[in-house]
C-alpha cells in the first residue's frame, strides 16, 4: 500500500457573516473577481458601482493582510482562488396593507468567505 502525500498549500481567508446585504447582490460582484490577482481584484472592486463593492473591498484588505501578516505570503503572488456568498439568516418585518391585511419584509443577510493562495 502506497503513502500519498497532500501537499498543504498555504492560504490565507478572511469570513464576513450575517452582512446586511443579500448575496444575490454580493455573488454579482464576487464573480468578478474570482481567479484574479490581488491588486486587480482590489481595482475591480474599487470601480465597480455596486452596493457590495465597498464590503467586499474591505473583506479583501483583511484577507491580503492575513495572508501577510499570518501565513507569511508574498503579495505580489497572492490571487483570489475562491469566493462565494452564502445565504445568512433572514429578518421578517411586517408593512401593513391594504384592507387591514400584511405584508411581510424580508431583509437578507449573508455570509462573504475570500479565500487567497500564492501563484508558484
Amino acid at each position: 500500500m502506497q503513502e500519498q502525500e497532500t501537499l498543504v498549500k498555504n492560504e490565507a481567508r478572511a469570513t464576513l457573516k450575517y452582512t446586511r446585504i443579500s448575496a444575490r447582490k454580493v455573488k454579482i460582484v464576487a464573480d468578478l473577481i474570482r481567479g484574479k490577482d490581488v491588486d486587480e481584484a482590489l481595482a475591480i472592486v474599487k470601480f465597480t458601482p455596486k452596493a457590495s463593492s465597498e464590503i467586499l473591498e474591505k473583506l479583501l484588505k483583511s484577507a491580503i493582510a492575513n495572508a501577510e501578516n499570518n501565513h507569511n505570503m508574498k503579495h505580489e503572488n497572492l490571487y483570489v482562488a475562491e469566493i462565494y456568498a452564502n445565504q445568512g439568516p433572514t429578518l421578517k418585518r411586517i408593512r401593513p396593507a391594504a384592507k387591514g391585511s400584511a405584508v411581510r419584509i424580508r431583509k437578507r443577510t449573508s455570509h462573504i468567505t475570500i479565500v487567497l493562495k500564492e501563484r508558484d
